[in-house]
């Protein structure tokens, strides 16, 4: 039986059912103390201009990459005291990604979010321990999971007392390096009484498609993110990079901020189509 949604707080906005969608975005992984303070100010200034709660993510270390030689970001005290600056200089709610308790406890000190990587969405330890700093988890559905799955990571997370949580799909294996993003898991993880986000620029990645790195199909990004929108999604996470063609990660997903408005605009008339005829 579904239970009825909590609404979660972050920062001075909320996120759920009768909310406003809100958008979780930032490039992959921290490249620099200057591009990430440039992309901040860039995606604030613009979700200022269309009236969306803004969540700002950006990664210090991207341990699963598929190469060993691929860059994973400037690990986690310079990528927190980088957060940490775009989060007093900008006044905006940080997200970022979590791979061990220890990582948990120092990420709780300046994010407002804990994202748990889908590969890790079943490690019991990391879940209680990123939920015992009281923040938001915002833990991503495996791609080797089903969404009724995901019940036992949300019982997981609340029985430390939290129940601050974030549901997030982005896509399930379909065979060889490549993705598939079923639409009916974002009602089904709803039904846990959370809200859920949809991660556009995951989904349509290529995991290792390139070898030693995973590739991607940014043409179909407004075409998902339409659909989650259509289908309900309670928060929208898309990776956006200055120039995607330089990306030290994510390369072929990330959205451009040259073309990021014309898409937001397009995503809000949907989003508030689909709320006006649910909530009237």
């Amino acid at each position: 039986m579904a239970r009825r949604m909590n609404e979660i707080d972050i920062g001075d906005f909320s996120v759920g059912k009768k909310r406003p969608l809100a958008l979780i975005s930032g490039p992959c992984v921290i490249e620099s103390e200057d591009r990430t303070l440039f992309s901040a100010q860039f995606l604030k200034k613009l979700c200022e201009k269309l009236k969306i709660p803004l969540v700002f993510k950006s990664s210090y270390d991207k341990a699963n990459r598929s190469s060993v030689d691929s860059f994973r970001g400037p690990g986690i005290d310079q990528g927190l005291s980088i957060l940490e600056r775009v989060k007093r200089e900008f006044d905006l709610p940080i997200v970022t990604d979590v791979h061990t308790p220890k990582e948990a406890l120092a990420a709780g000190q300046v994010c407002d979010v804990l994202q748990i990587p889908a590969f890790l969405c079943r490690q019991t330890d990391l879940l209680l321990a990123a939920a015992h700093t009281g923040k938001v988890v915002k833990v991503k559905k495996g791609q080797f999971m089903a969404p009724w799955d995901m019940k036992n990571v949300v019982e997981k997370i609340e029985s430390t007392g939290n129940k601050k949580i974030i549901l997030t799909d982005r896509g399930t294996s379909f065979g060889y390096n490549n993705l598939v993003s079923d639409m009916r898991a974002i009602p089904i993880m709803q039904s846990f009484g959370y809200p859920v986000c949809f991660d556009a620029t995951h989904s349509v990645q290529l995991p290792g498609g390139h070898g030693t790195s995973s590739g991607g199909q940014r043409e179909f990004v407004e075409t998902l993110s339409k659909s989650a929108i259509a289908a309900g999604c309670d928060a929208l996470f898309l990776e956006t990079h200055p120039d995607p063609s330089v990306a030290m990660s994510d390369k072929d997903s990330q959205v451009p901020f040259d073309q990021l408005e014309e898409l937001l605009v397009k995503l809000l008339r949907i989003a508030e189509a689909v709320r006006e005829v649910a909530y009237v």
